[in-house]
């Protein structure tokens, strides 16, 4: 049970998650620096939102952290290269307000065709000018969507609807996958120069900063509309202001702005312009969602698995199919440290072999690396942190990824090549049930086994004939050792492997005398905690 300190409210649902996980939740909300650090002191995780400065002297202060969350899209109050540099997951729910901010982006798009806000405001003071507030229709209307990610494509379904044509300016998009959406790809000035609305979904780099400029402007379709629920430095305001009162610009709604709240009062006090206080993400759907995520990548990360928004591990996209072979090939990791010894004098190969050999397994190594490493080091180790601390262990390891099956559909082998000292390679191999989803050792070395991994092991190398395997059943019962489970692979060489899982740990002394036995040529204790 794992004790998970949160400092700012979240949705009850989300502290259900956490309590359901068998884990202690500590709500301390408005706490000074001196509290907070003292909390943190006893605390495995910590979930915050906007309110709770994560420092680097916090962090160091949090000596059992392991995981720190952001109860929303940002993460700009958290030390995250400190954390880093702990081993210390950094998660949050970038996509919990994704859908809020996209009906945002409709309503906004709808408000500025037709001139809702400026006649409700009119109705209101006793008027009735209808010719006043006349709009245009959306249907057969260009929309350009700068950004076609996630907000962006569910603007564009929207907008389709609504009879819309959709063009796009996203650098990062290809054009197959653009044609999928029906959305036609082209450059910004071009979008500009198209477009009757334009909807901004980028972003914050020094690249998009007044992406929508004067130059841009310039150039923009009479009568343009533009929305903005992104960022607020992707618009130079002053240049929006301009164009519009010289009319280049037929008008704007803008939820975001670069400084907030906005300085830039002229451009707020365009009756061209609609404007709202930066509400993309306020529903109450959105702000239950970011506590709802939170908890369960916590949840995620305190049982060691891979957090899908963890906002510093190097492999952020964990395809679907790879997730059930993250645990196998931590497994597989520990299992050949064990096996193998000194890793830092070899180097060492990692194979995806079958349908996963045609994703990005990048987050496999990783899980890879953190199995090899953990018996290695006393430093907290985690995917975060994993691929600094094989450097430093001067761990040199290759991936390789092939799409031909062999036995299994799919399967992960780890081997390594001679070592300085002439070793001889190692081998270990191992694949993910269909059924079951659990881990099996399919290859150890030249044997072919299908075994589930247990927490104690021992492999007994022995001369393939009659009588071994009743003396290391002796030998091991002598010694108080219970065997649970037994495997026998048999080479080609003739010789033969067993794999044995006990219900305690063999000693030294139990393997030596295993060892030093007619008939046995080597025996390994494997230990997998």
């Amino acid at each position: 049970m794992a004790k998970i300190l949160v400092t700012e409210p979240i949705v009850e649902e989300g502290l259900d998650i956490l309590r359901a996980a068998g884990h202690e939740v500590d709500l301390a909300f408005g706490l000074d620096e001196k509290s907070l650090a003292k909390k943190i002191a006893q605390a495995d995780a910590l979930i915050v939102r906007s309110g709770t400065q994560v420092t680097e002297e916090l962090l160091e202060a949090g000596t059992n952290l392991s995981a720190v969350g952001r109860a929303g899209v940002g993460v700009n109050n958290i030390d995250v290269e400190k954390a880093t540099e702990l081993g210390i997951v950094v998660v949050n729910a970038p996509e919990a307000n994704i859908l809020s901010a996209a009906e945002h982006t409709m309503g906004l798009i709808l408000a500025q065709a037709r001139n809702i806000p400026q006649a409700h405001n009119d109705l209101k003071v006793g008027n009735w000018n209808r010719p006043e507030f006349s709009g245009v229709e959306l249907s057969e209307k260009t929309l350009g969507i700068v950004g076609l990610g996630r907000i962006g494509q569910l603007v564009t379904h929207r907008a389709q609807a609504f009879g819309m044509k959709v063009v796009a300016h996203d650098p990062y998009v290809s054009t197959e996958r653009a044609s999928q959406m029906n959305v036609r790809l082209m450059e910004l000035k071009q979008l500009v120069a198209e477009s009757d609305f334009v909807s901004l979904h980028t972003v914050a780099t020094p690249e998009t900063k007044h992406l929508i400029n004067a130059e841009v402007l310039a150039v923009a379709k009479p009568g343009l509309r533009l929305i903005n629920v992104s960022r607020g430095e992707a618009v130079d305001e002053q240049a929006l202001y301009d164009a519009i009162k010289n009319g280049v610009v037929a008008g704007a709604a803008l939820d975001v702005f670069s400084t907030e709240p906005p300085e830039h009062k002229e451009l707020l006090a365009l009756d061209q312009v609609v404007a709202t206080p930066h509400l993309g993400a306020s529903t109450a759907e959105a702000q239950d969602r970011v506590g709802i995520t939170v908890a369960e990548q916590i949840v995620t990360a305190l049982a060691g698995g891979f957090p899908p928004f963890a906002v510093n591990i190097s492999a952020h996209v964990i395809p679907e199919l790879l997730r059930p072979f993250l645990p196998l090939c931590e497994m597989l990791g520990r299992f050949f440290a064990a096996m193998d010894g000194d890793l830092a004098t070899k180097k060492l190969e990692v194979s995806f072999q079958g349908d996963i050999g045609a994703l990005d397994v990048e987050a496999g190594t990783l899980a890879v690396m953190v199995g090899l490493l953990k018996a290695a080091t006393e430093q907290p180790l985690s995917y975060v942190n994993a691929q600094a601390v094989a450097k430093s262990h001067g761990l040199n390891i290759e991936t390789h990824r092939n799409t031909t099956a062999q036995e299994y559909v799919n399967q992960v082998t780890i081997s390594s090549g001679s070592g300085r000292n002439g070793d001889s390679s190692r081998v270990v191999a191992g694949t993910v049930t269909e059924l079951e989803r659990a881990p099996r050792i399919i290859r150890i070395d030249n044997h072919k086994f299908n075994l589930a991994p247990a927490r104690h092991m021992v492999l007994v190398e022995n001369d393939d004939r009659p009588g071994v395997i009743g003396l290391v059943g002796t030998i091991l019962g002598e010694a108080g050792v219970n065997i649970d489970d037994m495997h026998v692979g048999r080479s080609q060489e003739g010789a033969a492997l067993m794999v044995i899982a006990t219900t305690e740990s063999a000693t030294e002394d139990v393997r030596q005398k295993l060892e030093s036995a007619d008939g046995i040529n080597a025996v390994q204790l494997i230990e997998l905690g």
